[in-house]
């Protein structure tokens, strides 16, 4: 099976052997892997602080397309979309919660993490976001993240809270049915149907074919985002702060499946003015035309996104791309490098041998390029960051084949 979802799982079984082991229980257990892990029932958890001159605010909207049914579950209806926004803001309200219960419940347990991590922990990470907090003054970008098939888009705090400290209005997107759970209003909370669908599939050539399709419809989803945030009149607001964003600055990103989203909608829809990829592959294709000449960066693992890697299209698309380009690669990353996972992973000691690259370095890296690029590509700020390799981001290769 395409590595979106199977291998995920495996990696992160593997997170659960490889828990460091106290001395006391070195020296008196060597039996097997599981023994040697350390209780980590009581850790707390946190997303580190963003970097950005503005404090975050944070609102959560449940979005409903009339005019599309859903992909996955047709006799549900229209499609339905929760998206969390993430603007810069004064100080003030009350701390934003990470996911709900049934959230955190369902994405532990379709991990296979249920016996390690109480969902309570995960539920009750700490956020830098506040609800109810006044916004920032003036018209901010618009970026819109899409998270990575199976995962919760609470799993794109780190990099939302960065951009929106930054300047930013970001909409962090939930597609039903493409995570483990999403909680929607009314005490429902959709679980992955798409999986199903997917996992059904009689090759790999036909499941390649319905992510494509899921690629292609995620991107339908973000332009119907767009369009709600960006056109108050119909018939009301989508979001009451709907005056902070610039229309004329949108971009979009994504991590595995909504990474190639992005590059979806923005063959499909011309407001998307900019766009990144991190770690996904091109299901969906860019069109042989090319992306209208703007500027769109790939940043993946070292291992699984260098130009001689197994999946070629990568370097399919990376020919089609006809404006500013880059793809970088990071030396001892893996698939959630990009993500809030290993992160949080770092913080329970928990370290994943295939992905050797600190939790905390992980953030760093992502939340420094990605808000390069959309800093130089939506704010018009020249980013030295993005010329070539630095001695400070030796971890960060710059291809060019």
């Amino acid at each position: 099976m395409i590595r979106t979802r199977r291998n995920v799982a495996v990696v992160l079984l593997t997170l659960t052997l490889t828990l460091p082991m106290s001395a006391a229980a070195a020296a008196s257990t060597s039996s097997s892997a599981t023994a040697a892990a350390t209780d980590i029932s009581d850790v707390s958890f946190a997303i580190p602080r963003p970097t950005g001159q503005y404090e975050v605010g944070r609102d959560t909207l449940h979005l409903v397309d009339g005019n599309r049914r859903d992909l996955w579950m047709p006799t549900a209806g229209a499609r339905e979309l929760m998206v969390s926004m993430y603007y810069p803001a004064r100080a003030g309200g009350s701390a934003a919660p990470y996911m709900t219960l049934d959230e955190a419940r369902l994405l532990l347990k379709g991990q296979k993490l249920d016996t390690v991590l109480k969902a309570e922990q995960l539920a009750g990470v700490g956020t830098n976001a506040h609800v109810g907090a006044r916004p920032a003054s003036g018209k901010h970008p618009l970026v819109v993240l899409s998270p990575g098939f199976t995962l919760n888009r609470a799993t794109l705090t780190t990099l939302a809270e960065e951009l929106a400290s930054k300047g930013y209005v970001v909409a962090l997107v939930d597609h039903a049915y493409e995570s483990f759970g999403t909680t929607f209003p009314g005490g429902r909370t959709l679980t992955c149907l798409a999986c199903e669908t997917v996992e059904k599939a009689p090759s790999d050539e036909e499941e390649k074919k319905l992510l494509a399709k899921a690629a292609a419809n995620r991107a339908a989803d973000i332009s119907f985002v767009i369009g709600r945030l960006t056109h108050p009149a119909r018939p009301a607001p989508a979001w009451k702060r709907w005056k902070m964003i610039d229309p004329r600055r949108i971009g979009a990103a994504g991590h595995s499946l909504g990474g190639n989203a992005a590059a979806s909608v923005m063959a499909a829809d011309h407001r998307v003015r900019a766009g990144v990829n991190m770690d996904g592959t091109f299901f969906a294709p860019v069109p042989a035309s090319g992306l209208g000449e703007r500027p769109f960066l790939m940043l993946g693992t070292k291992a699984q996104h260098s130009p001689d890697s197994t999946d070629t299209t990568w370097l399919r698309d990376w020919r089609r791309l006809d404006g500013w380009k880059r793809w970088l690669t990071v030396a001892g990353s893996g698939h959630f490098t990009f993500i809030d996972l290993p992160i949080l992973g770092e913080q329970a000691g928990i370290t994943d041998p295939t992905a050797p690259l600190p939790g905390k370095r992980s953030g760093e890296i992502t939340r420094s390029y990605v808000g390069a690029f959309f800093d130089q590509h939506l704010h018009g700020e020249q980013q030295p960051l993005l010329d070539g390799p630095t001695s400070t981001n030796p971890e960060v290769a710059f291809q060019n084949p």
